[in-house]
């Protein structure tokens, strides 16, 4: 109730009098089921304009740091993921990574729109980066389609490391479902897991024109990071 009143009298008009986001390929989302919206990642604000853009409700699978924020921003972080149905993706590998991918499993078994960035993180220059294999583990597991899509100019709106967004239109292209039952009997293969997430992301490449680096997004973070502690 929270979400829908939310996005309809609250965050839909503003976004979409600020931003006047465009969309294209919007019947491309199922009208009911479960399924993977699969996306690009370049702004923090990416899960406000999905939302927005989405008729269905979109249940993301968000970092857990937001559950650990201390003090007042803390508690109104944990308060409004939790209202709005997000669920904590612990990104540290093993079974906590795997906890919460039953998490979005189960989500998915309920029928739910479930929203990935399969590069794990925002890109830090604008490139699309190799797809982690979470978002194929999902596919199979819980037999689902995967909707590729790809934000534009978000990353204008509010690039790393700015709090306040800039005003500028923004847009989505939402690709036609991807389908993988060849590989349904391949669960736990990592190799089909890895071809599954590559079709996807080549997808994704596809819709937004970004150019693309089969490194991991925080491999590239770490080496920026490094690089400018030694210009320091």
């Amino acid at each position: 109730m929270f979400y829908n009143n939310a996005k309809r009298f609250l965050v839909g008009p503003a976004v979409n009098t600020i931003f006047r986001p465009w969309v294209k390929g919007l019947d491309n989302v199922p009208a009911e089921g479960a399924a993977i919206l699969a996306c690009n990642h370049l702004s923090f604000s990416d899960s406000v304009f999905i939302p927005v853009a989405i008729p269905r409700p979109v249940r993301f699978l968000a970092k857990n740091d937001y559950w650990k924020r201390k003090g007042v921003s803390g508690l109104w972080s944990r308060w409004f993921f939790d209202i709005t149905g997000q669920i904590p993706m612990d990104r540290s590998g093993g079974a906590a990574s795997q906890n919460s991918l039953d998490n979005g499993a189960a989500a998915l078994g309920n029928g739910d729109l479930l929203g990935i960035y399969p590069e794990g993180t925002r890109s830090p220059d604008g490139r699309l980066y190799r797809g982690k294999l979470g978002v194929a583990q999902l596919a199979l597991r819980a037999q689902v389609p995967v909707i590729p899509m790809a934000l534009i100019g978000t990353d204008k709106v509010q690039p790393i490391d700015r709090n306040i967004p800039r005003i500028h239109r923004v847009g989505l292209i939402i690709g036609e479902p991807l389908h993988f039952e060849g590989y349904y009997g391949n669960v736990g293969d990592r190799f089909a897991q890895r071809a599954v997430t590559d079709q996807i992301m080549s997808q994704i490449m596809r819709l937004s024109g970004q150019e693309y680096v089969d490194v991991y997004a925080s491999v590239a973070k770490q080496k920026l990071e490094a690089q400018k502690r030694e210009q320091k």
